[in-house]
């Protein structure tokens, strides 16, 4: 049995497959449902195998699209070809983003299909991949969303996107940018300049976002009469925010504590997404993230999404997901090699004794 990271609330339905050769399924599936776990964390299902069928439990634009990736992983088999992660990964990722239909008009006749999408003053932005189309559609549908994963699957700038779009579609009044001001090997004391001199180069992925979506006279207008506003989350403590979208960037550098009075920032008509990798967290090594301690907490609270992205979601030059999952692996041998090594020295205690 495989399940998603989060169970699926709404509008879900249920689908089975059927594979005619059970001798796939061992390859099909994965060691102990490996390939399964991995799909559904993908594309936001949950797969329940029961030998030849699988049954596909979730949102029906995600079961068809989890169809299409077993239907063609099944015939990567029969032609006596290897099926790993690295080929689910690349299926998922290659798989166009699933259509959305508009509702039909007054006459009765349903428009034009049209593909996930935001709309702002300057560009469109469309997803790239399956997930990013889930993080799309968990931002518009929810009050509270997380997006977690590496650097360059466009958590950041997808989100300012979607800030960006319901500001100009007044469904917002306000957008609020925040960043903690963590740096690997540098504190704002010692940078030159003033307190905004001192912030902008935190926040400067965030302005570059803002301009990209709108243009720079309208971004500075925004920003002068407060209906933009840049801050750093040490800023945040003793306000509430209402009518606005919040967006807290980089969040694996909050402490336990700063996360907490994050969260409780939440006011009336306001939505928040925050984004974060906690495979760099750049706190002293005796803090834990505030991320990562605040996920397992609120995951399972209705109208809270999780969004997860993977390497296979990396829209940078191709040799960025490679270094990724090279650092990775890099941190996974290390792991096992630190636990070896203590399970070692646990054994040689007892024999001395």
């Amino acid at each position: 049995m495989s399940k998603p990271d989060k169970k699926a609330t709404r509008d879900t339905q249920t689908s089975n497959v059927f594979f005619e050769q059970n001798q796939y399924l061992p390859m099909l599936y994965g060691d102990h449902d490996s390939h399964l776990e991995r799909l559904a964390g993908l594309l936001n299902v949950e797969l329940v195998s029961r030998g030849n069928m699988l049954s596909i439990t979730g949102h029906k634009r995600d079961i068809e699209a989890t169809e299409r990736v077993m239907n063609s992983l099944y015939e990567r088999i029969e032609k006596g070809e290897d099926v790993t992660e690295e080929h689910i990964d690349a299926a998922v990722r290659m798989m166009p983003p699933v259509n959305d239909k508009k509702p039909k008009n007054r006459h009765g006749v349903e428009a034009t299909d049209t593909d996930v999408y935001i709309r702002t003053m300057k560009k469109t932005i469309v997803p790239y991949t399956h997930v990013q189309a889930n993080y799309i559609r968990a931002m518009y549908d929810s009050d509270l969303a997380f997006a977690l994963g590496p650097a360059g699957t466009g958590k950041t700038y997808i989100a300012v996107a979607m800030a960006v779009y319901m500001f100009l579609n007044k469904k917002v009044e306000r957008i609020i940018l925040s960043r903690p001001a963590v740096e690997a090997g540098e504190k704002l004391g010692f940078l030159p300049g003033d307190m905004k001199d001192k912030l902008d180069p935190y926040m400067r992925p965030l302005y570059d976002a803002l301009f990209d979506m709108m243009p720079a006279d309208r971004v500075q207008e925004a920003i002068e009469n407060g209906e933009i506003e840049l801050a750093p989350l040490a800023f945040m403590r003793g306000r509430t925010f209402s009518n606005a979208f919040v967006i807290l960037d980089e969040a694996q550098n909050t402490t336990r504590t700063q996360m907490k009075m994050f969260l409780t920032r939440m006011g009336e008509r306001s939505r928040m997404v925050i984004t974060g990798d906690l495979s760099q967290v750049d706190l002293p090594k005796d803090i834990k993230s505030g991320l990562a301690d605040c996920i397992p907490k609120v995951e399972n609270i209705p109208g809270i999404e999780i969004v997860r992205f993977s390497d296979g979601d990396v829209v940078r030059h191709p040799l960025a997901a490679k270094i990724i999952k090279a650092y990775d692996e890099w941190e996974e041998k290390k792991k096992q090699y630190a636990e070896e090594r203590e399970a070692g020295r646990v054994a040689y205690l007892h024999r001395l004794a």
